[in-house]
């Protein structure tokens, strides 16, 4: 699974994680992440990420 980098502030999903802050489970990959979903850190939506 890729890992998909905030375009923003560098904030890393990484899939095998998940985002315990938004009770996203580890094993959840990108593209499967709700669209209501933001960066934690700095709040920006999806589209504002670039996969690594």
């Amino acid at each position: 699974m890729e890992k998909y980098v905030c375009n923003v502030c560098g904030y890393v999903y990484d899939p095998e994680v998940g985002c315990p802050e938004a009770n996203i489970p580890a094993g959840t990959p990108f593209e499967k992440l709700p669209e209501s979903w933001v960066c934690p850190l700095c709040g920006v939506d999806k589209t504002n990420f670039s996969k690594m």
